[in-house]
């Protein structure tokens, strides 16, 4: 048990170093840069409470967008914007250290200071950010079905003689949402004076759409080498329509290995935690005793090698 306690304090003083490294380079560096832009002497802006709590999770914020963005990924912001929430990046990591504090405290309460207090936080920090995951594929989902149609429009509002902003200016007010506040905003973009190539690109990194990386590539191609842009959005749009057809087709035929993959799976983790949570005592023995313990590693590595099996045989690209 006196192992237990430090193994915990370790990793929460861990955690917080974590914490406190993350936010100091961004510190500095915020600091270099009020230091440029000092006001005169003796003006002195006093800052609100808001602000004055925002600002270390901006700090956070910012230093984690950095990283992502040297690793190539995408940032915090740009993760929310695909998701559609209305969320600041210093909203979010402030909803994320507010699940990390809840779920820790929830923990210590019900089971004292022990492993269960880092797993619950650890886990209560990952929560939002698998929302937002979740958020994304369903908006990503919704956009890709409304681009047949999308396309269809864009191609007879070509054929009238509409120039191609025009047209995409109809279809945004023609169209429900994802795609109408896409168009929208590319439209804005472009009346400030943004070119439609750079609009159009913009508008692919914020959905993560394969089939409109498709469109927006065959629009700068022809802009570039010229064509009739009407037929090629129709061939496109075939080619769409063909392919959710062939997906929802596969979706029917393996919904019922996919949910028993997940039941298999999600079962036996379902029944050990209400066990664990009801009984601890009772289940308690499955992480003292080392036959628990290896009965517990052997389950896991089961559960992970069937699930993995299950979505590789269901899961086609087409």
């Amino acid at each position: 048990m006196p192992g237990i306690i430090i193994f915990a304090t370790l990793a929460a003083i861990g955690v917080l170093m974590a914490s406190v490294a993350l936010a100091l380079p961004a510190r500095v560096q915020a600091a270099d840069e009020t230091d440029v832009a000092r006001p005169a002497p003796g003006y002195r802006r006093s800052q609100s409470l808001r602000e004055r709590v925002n600002r270390p999770f901006e700090l956070l914020a910012e230093r984690s967008s950095q990283r992502r963005r040297l690793n190539g990924g995408l940032t915090l912001g740009e993760h929310l914007i695909r998701a559609n929430l209305k969320l600041r990046p210093a909203e979010f990591v402030m909803i994320q250290v507010g699940f990390l504090i809840g779920w820790a405290v929830v923990s210590l309460v019900r089971f004292g200071f022990g492993p269960q207090f880092v797993v619950s936080g650890v886990v209560g920090y990952l929560v939002p950010m698998r929302y937002v995951k979740y958020r994304q594929r369903q908006r990503l989902r919704a956009l890709n079905r409304q681009l047949p149609d999308t396309l269809s429009l864009l191609s007879n509002a070509l054929k009238a003689g509409l120039s191609l902003p025009q047209a995409l200016d109809t279809v945004a007010r023609n169209t429900a949402a994802p795609v109408a506040d896409e168009l929208s905003r590319v439209i804005r973009e472009m009346n400030i004076g943004s070119a439609t190539e750079r609009a159009l690109a913009g508008m692919v990194r914020r959905t993560g759409s394969e089939d409109l990386d498709l469109i927006v590539t065959a629009i700068g191609i022809q802009a570039s080498v010229g064509g009739n842009l009407a037929r090629i959005l129709d061939s496109i749009s075939h080619t769409i329509r063909q392919r959710i057809q062939i997906k929802g087709q596969i979706s029917a035929m393996t919904a019922q290995a996919r949910m028993s993959g997940w039941v298999i799976t999600l079962l036996p983790v379902i029944v050990a935690t209400i066990l664990y949570f009801i009984t601890p005592t009772y289940f308690r023995a499955m992480f003292s005793d080392r036959v628990g313990i290896l009965l517990l590693f052997l389950a896991s590595v089961s559960i992970f090698v069937g699930n993995f099996f299950i979505r590789r045989i269901v899961n086609f690209r087409v």
